[in-house]
């Protein structure tokens, strides 16, 4: 990556597990595109209570922000009740995979932009 990736945990205890899953997953992305410049990935718990044993049940927010030359990439996903936080952060690199492949393929010409009507 370019320049850098920031990983922000909200209402939820820092977790060195979640950010290695987290970084692992930037990887990924990054060998889809290697001119990625930007990368912001914040996980917030729907929860008052922040503490780590109290989560079960709770419900996730996960939001990613990809800077992209010319675009930048956005994905807000929300689990429901019965997710747990790896689960979140799969549908949600899943969805910011499919926006970064379209751009790419938009990028290279593979795919015309929809003409505004």
């Amino acid at each position: 990556m370019q320049n850098s990736l920031q990983i922000t945990f909200h209402g939820i205890d820092h977790s060195d597990a979640v950010e290695t899953r987290v970084r692992e997953k930037v990887g990924k992305l990054e060998l889809l595109f290697d001119r990625i410049t930007t990368c912001k990935v914040a996980i917030e718990s729907h929860h008052k209570n922040s503490s780590n044993l109290h989560h079960k049940g709770d419900a996730f927010h996960v939001r990613i922000d990809l800077t992209v030359p010319g675009s930048e990439l956005v994905v807000k996903r929300d689990s429901d009740e019965h997710e747990d936080i790896y689960a979140a952060l799969k549908g949600a690199f899943a969805a910011i995979e499919r926006q970064l492949k379209e751009y790419v393929a938009r990028s290279r010409g593979d795919v015309k932009a929809r003409a505004n009507v």
